[in-house]
């Protein structure tokens, strides 16, 4: 059976990574991209020229019927999707929570965190055995913020992801005799564009003397932790919480 796998912010970062290796050992893949449709059509165009499938499919992960609808697009083009990648996230600028809007607050936790609960609920309907489907495998992105909590900079950021890492652990259980398996990657100070969203261009370079490993990490790192959990070699890990931090 051909693997499919969507991955949710897709198009640059550390999604983009995970697509690539992912389409390199086999995978039919399709990324999600919000905004930015020439990211993802370039990471589509690098995997075909590789001999690979992809798609690109747009989607705001915040809205559930943009959701809905992406995941109706990858039934349509490539069959029953058997692996998905909440990777989608956003930060914003540098702030205490004395400075914090609700505004700021309510686009955080509705993209990191209700976002990735509708995107798992969606790929639940069609792994589950429950409903006729042969299993899967859902890996969350989360961050060693969730453990850290991001004091003085991003603590909203940081909840999201100590959300996340909840959430991986109770839908995994919730799941895991119905051949789905949940876990989630942590990643530390990794070198990717999330940080100017941010405000802070050169914030992992400027951290990563606090990383015990003394350096960044890359995009591809992480994706190699996420394919391992992925692959059958993780075929007993679920509720797993992979720190792929340098020691940080």
């Amino acid at each position: 059976m051909d693997q499919v796998l969507l991955i949710t912010g897709g198009g640059r970062g550390i999604g983009a990574a995970t697509a690539l290796l992912a389409a390199s050992r086999g995978y039919a893949v399709a990324v999600n991209y919000a905004t930015n449709s020439l990211a993802a059509d370039e990471v589509v165009r690098t995997i075909r020229d590789g001999g690979g499938n992809a798609m690109a499919v747009q989607a705001d992960v915040g809205d559930e019927a943009q959701v809905i609808a992406m995941f109706q697009k990858v039934d349509a083009r490539f069959g029953r999707l058997t692996a998905l990648v909440n990777n989608a996230g956003v930060v914003d600028q540098m702030a205490r929570v004395d400075e914090m809007s609700v505004a700021r607050l309510e686009r955080m936790f509705r993209i990191n965190v209700i976002g990735s609960f509708v995107c798992a609920r969606e790929a639940v309907r069609r792994m589950s055995t429950r409903y006729g489907g042969s299993g899967g495998a859902i890996v969350n992105i989360s961050s060693g913020a969730a453990r850290l909590g991001s004091p003085g900079q991003y603590v909203d950021y940081a909840a999201s992801k100590g959300a996340i890492d909840t959430f991986t652990i109770g839908l995994a259980k919730e799941v895991a005799e119905e051949g789905i398996r949940v876990n989630a990657v942590r990643p530390g100070l990794i070198d990717t564009e999330i940080h100017a969203s941010g405000g802070l261009p050169d914030r992992a370079f400027e951290l990563a003397p606090t990383v015990p490993m003394k350096r960044t990490g890359t995009a591809e790192e992480i994706a190699g932790a996420i394919l391992w959990l992925l692959s059958p070699e993780a075929s007993y890990t679920t509720t797993a919480l992979l720190d792929v931090t340098g020691g940080r």
